[in-house]
Formats: C-alpha cells, structure tokens, sequence
C-alpha cells in the first residue's frame, strides 16, 4: 500500500480541538515528605499527550489535493494555491458556525467571495482564481459523493481584463544583466541565474528545479520541466552559456554539498538547492541596484518572448518555447509590440 502525500490544510484555529486539560494532582514542593506516605514517592500522574480532534472539513480536502497530486499530476504550485485559496473557505464557514462542507450553498459561496473583496482587498484576478478553485473542489466532492448538491454548479466564472505584461527594453535587460558585481559573494551564479532567465524565457519554478544534466552545452539546448510536468527544449544563447559553463567550472564545485545538493544547478551558500522564492529574490535585488522598479523573474519572461516576435519569430515557435498550452497565452505579446503590429499592417493591408 502507497503512502498518502502529507499536506498541511489544517487552520490550526479550526481543526484543534478544545483544550481541556484532565486535573493534575497537586504537586509535592522539592524536599517536602511525600503526601501518599512515607514511601518518599510522588503521586505526580503524567499528563496524556493533547491530541487534535479531526474536523469534518479536512477529509474532503486532503482528498482532493492527492487527486490533484496523484492522478492529475498537477504542479506542487498549482497544489498549495489550491490548497491557500480552499483553507480560506475552511475558516470563513467555520467562522460562521459551519461544521462540515455539507452545510455549504450558494450564499455562502457568495458571502465569502464578498468578504475576500471587501476586507481582504483581492483583485478581480484574484477572486476569478478563488472561483475557479471553488468549482473544481466542489465538482470533485459531488462526483466522489462527499456531498449531495454541488453548492457551486451555477457559480459564474468573473470575467477579467487581460492586462498587457510589462515588457523591458533591450537597453534596460542588458543594465539589469551587468548589475551583479565581482565583489558579490555569489557573483557567478546571479549572472548564469540572469542570463539563463532571460535567455530562455524560463519561469522562476523552472530555473531553480534545473538539474546539472539538463544544459547540453554542446547542442546549446537546455531541457525544462514545465507546468503539468511537461518537457520542452529551449535553445541557449552562447552568452548564457559561458555564464552558466563558469558558474559550474568555479564556482558550484565550492557551494556543493552532496547530501543537500540533490545535483540542481543553481545552490544557495549552504549548498541547498535554491526555490522559486530565492530566484525573485535575486532579481529584485539586482533591479533594484540597476535603479529599476517592478522588476521580477517573469519580466524577463515576457521582454524574451516580446523581443523573439519583434524580431520575426512565428507565433507557434514562442508558444513551443514558453511553453503554453493554448495559444492564446501566448498572443499577449503581439499587442505589446505595437511597431511590429504597424509594419505588418504596412505590409499586408490592402490600403495601408
């Protein structure tokens, strides 16, 4: 029998069960005749360990979230976002003196989507995720009959504005990619760190799981694994490259602790591989030393896929190298270049 994944859902607030401590007898004072005799024995009891009463919430959701994991394959950040956005449905139902996923409906559905917009402040973007991951945990709970009606089969999908990615020019990338300095402690792998960035368009998930055998330097090609844990093949610029070569070659080999290791790229100085979270970190820094603002690891994620089709690239080439699914996440960047939309249209319309 497999193991089920552990995941911490529980609000502790929530989930704990009161605590109710059993009567402690009184304890002797140091040195003081023992009150059971003269045996010279405590009547000290050990107290039992507290243990937490499990709430008719969480089966549901640890439920679903191995769905999510086991026969989904979902990313483990696609996993903690759903998991963040149901934990807050957990404690606004147990807040209002729900106790148990049965009791939830339509309204409740929709107070809470109130309360995450009017106290908590959530753009329309973010409601539309939280929405989204209603209905999915609903249909899920339905299906395997952990409820009898689905409280969110007529919850509508809000619709959103897309918002057109903030995109740098070549001249700000290249002041960002000259920003790490010798001096720096980590100096050769912030500057792979940037330059594999930007040169491959990667998100910053993909950067920090790269593993040493990913980069085919002789093929100039580096191997990712995307969301859905599907693979793509992304070509390198030399520059990239000899950043990269001169990280592993002197400076990797002194950050490398076999047992924490675990043969990724990019190490932090304990030698541990280094997350997502450590990647934007590293970007904002040096944005903010170049005197840069609003700057993070998908900003050079869009000015990468921005440039390729200013320069001519096809549109379904992108996509392939982003990665996207749906070509429509990819034609964003279409409307950013707007010279490259006008040359088009200079070229091609009838009466230009």
């Amino acid at each position: 029998m497999s193991q089920r994944p552990s995941f911490n859902i529980a609000p502790r607030h929530v989930a704990d069960a009161p605590r109710t401590s059993p009567t402690r007898p009184r304890l002797s004072p140091p040195n003081s005749p023992s009150p059971a005799g003269r045996s010279g024995l405590s009547s000290t009891v050990p107290t039992p360990p507290r243990t937490r009463r499990p709430s008719r919430f969480e089966g549901p959701v640890r439920d679903f979230l191995t769905y999510c994991k086991i026969e989904c394959g979902f990313a483990a950040a696609t996993i903690s976002a759903y998991a963040g956005d149901i934990r807050d449905l957990w404690v606004d139902l147990a807040q209002r003196g729900c106790a148990s996923w049965d009791e939830l409906d339509h309204q409740l559905i929709t107070e809470h989507l109130k309360m995450l917009r009017d106290e908590r402040g959530l753009e329309l973007s973010s409601l539309a995720r939280h929405v989204a991951t209603i209905r999915v945990f609903c249909r899920f709970m339905e299906t395997n009959e952990l409820i009898e009606n689905n409280p969110a089969e007529d919850l509508e999908q809000p619709s959103t504005w897309q918002k057109l990615p903030n995109v740098l020019a070549d001249e700000t990338v290249q002041k960002l990619l000259a920003a790490p300095q010798p001096s720096d402690g980590l100096y050769l792998r912030d500057v792979a760190l940037l330059e594999l960035l930007y040169a491959g368009g990667l998100r910053a998930s993909e950067l920090s799981d790269l593993s040493c055998n990913a980069v085919h330097f002789e093929l100039g090609v580096c191997r990712v694994m995307g969301k859905g844990s599907k693979e793509r093949l992304v070509p390198i610029g030399r520059p990239a490259l000899r950043a990269l070569r001169r990280y592993l070659d002197e400076l990797r080999p002194d950050l490398e602790k076999p047992e924490l290791s675990k043969d990724r790229i990019f190490l932090s100085r304990t030698g541990q591989p280094i997350t997502r979270v450590v990647v934007w970190q590293v970007v904002k820094r040096h944005a903010k030393r170049a005197g840069l603002k609003d700057v993070h690891p998908h900003t050079l994620r869009h000015s990468f896929a921005t440039q390729m089709l200013a320069g001519g690239a096809d549109l379904r080439v992108v996509q392939e190298l982003l990665g996207h699914s749906n070509i429509k996440t990819t034609q964003v960047y279409t409307h950013v270049d707007r010279s490259r939309l006008k040359e088009v249209v200079a070229r091609f319309h009838p009466r230009p």
